[in-house]
C-alpha cells in the first residue's frame, strides 16, 4: 500500500494506492493520526482503491474515526466495489453507517 498525504491550509487529502483491508489497515490509521491538529477536513480520495472490505468500515466508522469532531471526513473517487460496500452497510444498518457524512462533499 502506497499512501500519499497532502495538507492545504486545514484541509488534507490522503490517497492510498491499493486494497483497504486488515493488512492495510493500520498504516491507512497512521496516515489519519498524523496529520496536524489545525486540520479540519479529511478528504480520502478512494480512485486508486479497486477493493476495500469491512476494514474500511472501520476506518471511517469506529469510534476512534468518529472521535475527531472537529474534523469533518469526506471520501471521493469511489470505484465500484467500495461504493457498493458502503451502500450495503448503510442499507443494513442505517443508523451505524451513515454514509450521506462521507459523501455529502465528495461529488
Amino acid at each position: 500500500m502506497n499512501i500519499t498525504t497532502a495538507i492545504s491550509g486545514t484541509s488534507a487529502r490522503i490517497t492510498p494506492r491499493g486494497e483497504i483491508d486488515h493488512d492495510t489497515l493500520p498504516s491507512l490509521r497512521a496516515a489519519a493520526d498524523a496529520l496536524p491538529a489545525r486540520v479540519t477536513e479529511v478528504t480520502w480520495n478512494l480512485r486508486h482503491t479497486p477493493f476495500m472490505d469491512v476494514a474500511g468500515l472501520h476506518l471511517f466508522f469506529s469510534p476512534a474515526a468518529l472521535d475527531g469532531a472537529d474534523r469533518r471526513t469526506t471520501v471521493t473517487g469511489l470505484r465500484q466495489q467500495p461504493l457498493r460496500l458502503l451502500l450495503l452497510a448503510a442499507d443494513v444498518h442505517p443508523d451505524t453507517f451513515d454514509v450521506t457524512r462521507l459523501l455529502l462533499a465528495a461529488g
